[in-house]
């Protein structure tokens, strides 16, 4: 992420790495990087997670404060410039109920995590099938797929809706830490390592941490959640929704007559919806005069209609999207959310959802996970697999 500010005797921070840390009431902070660069009259912040480098432009300063806009997502930062090397404030996430605060600061010349001795260092590249345990002590699968440069360590955790992006961390001895912060994912984990084994908890946010478990597995796999049409139910499917300029937009429109269809159910408040986004939109441009289209079918965080464009508009704009982005005015965390928007459905479970129709119109496929570039194989396997299932569907 990229933070441009004015360079004067107020706003005069020094140039290179910065630590960012959001502060938890139990103490378990989640760090982030930070990189300030010098353009000109303006420096650039970002905010790393491993190759990725996020930006923005939507700034808004007074004296010694700064407002500080994500890209994507209904998330930013309200900070005070204590001195050219430390600042300090909040950070604020929208949500449906009432937003997320949680305390802030970032200081210069700092890692990530501090350098430790690594002792007797544990080799933990590979896959790991992973458990947590959810507050309520019901348990969710996962798998860990981590690769190892002696005490640095990369990669990410699949769920079986999604990933949770890009993860990087340290290791010490007998003990792992990771991070990752994009503007709605705000994760820490931390574990202690056994020949073959892992234990520790995982923190997200302001929540309530959930202690995992982990052994290493090679084979490991997960089961998706499904999504189908209905028992009985055409195939056809019938829907009519404005896009972000207010023009209502139907699958019976010309535009999408004997073509292939791909609706992509997604929302502005999910980091795998962005990753999604940013795949299909670069997919899209490079692809669309082969006889493809993509619908994007947004369920929000509220039903305030102004708000949701603005939201939308920000993805448009980031990822230069060319297709219909729709509104389709049903929340995320609405329980009819598949009855209003697409009956001929089984429950809507996750985000995203891709769904592909052939020519006349009909579902052929559902995906009910995205794996994004964090997943390293687990991305380019899904790429593969995307473009397989479009290449038969225009045969």
């Amino acid at each position: 992420m990229a933070f441009s500010l004015f360079c004067n005797a107020q706003l005069n921070l020094q140039p290179g790495k910065w630590k960012g840390t959001l502060q938890r009431q139990d103490g378990h902070h989640i760090p982030f990087e930070l990189e300030i660069e010098k353009q000109g009259r303006k420096p650039v912040f970002y905010i790393i997670n491993d190759t990725e480098r996020m930006k923005t432009e939507d700034i808004v300063m007074s004296k010694d404060s700064i407002l500080i806009k994500m890209p994507v997502f209904e998330s930013y930062f309200r900070v005070k410039i204590i001195s050219k090397d430390s600042i300090n404030g909040v950070w604020i996430k929208g949500g449906s109920a009432k937003d997320l605060v949680m305390p802030f600061y970032a200081v210069s010349g700092k890692s990530r995590f501090p350098k430790k001795a690594p002792g007797n260092l544990q080799q933990i590249a590979g896959k790991w099938k992973m458990e947590f345990t959810r507050a309520d002590q019901t348990k969710r699968p996962a798998i860990g797929e981590f690769r190892q440069q002696g005490q640095l360590i990369k990669g990410s955790v699949l769920t079986p809706a999604g990933d949770y992006r890009y993860l990087v961390g340290t290791l010490a001895a007998d003990s792992m830490f990771l991070s990752t912060f994009d503007g709605v994912h705000a994760l820490f984990f931390a574990a202690k390592i056994t020949p073959g084994a892992l234990k520790g908890n995982y923190y997200s946010s302001a929540s309530l941490p959930e202690p995992f478990v982990a052994v290493k597995d090679a084979n490991v796999t997960l089961d998706p959640p499904v999504t189908t049409l209905k028992e009985g139910a055409s195939g056809l499917l019938d829907f009519s929704f404005k896009d972000l300029e207010g023009n209502t937009v139907s699958l019976k429109d010309a535009r999408f007559k004997d073509k292939v269809v791909i609706l992509q159910l997604m929302g502005s408040w999910c980091p795998n919806c962005m990753d999604e986004m940013a795949f299909l939109s670069a997919y899209y441009r490079k692809n669309k005069n082969r006889g493809i289209e993509i619908i994007a079918l947004a369920y929000e965080l509220s039903t305030d209609e102004a708000r949701s464009r603005k939201s939308l508009k920000k993805f448009q704009e980031q990822f230069k999207v060319e297709y219909p982005m729709l509104i389709t005015g049903v929340t995320v965390g609405d329980p009819q959310r598949t009855e209003k928007t697409l009956p001929q459905l089984t429950q809507i479970k996750v985000f995203p959802t891709t769904i592909f129709l052939d020519k006349k119109g009909r579902v052929s496929k559902i995906n009910t996970s995205f794996y994004g570039p964090g997943t390293g194989t687990y991305h380019t396997e899904y790429k593969q697999e995307f473009e397989k299932t479009i290449t038969k569907l225009l045969e």
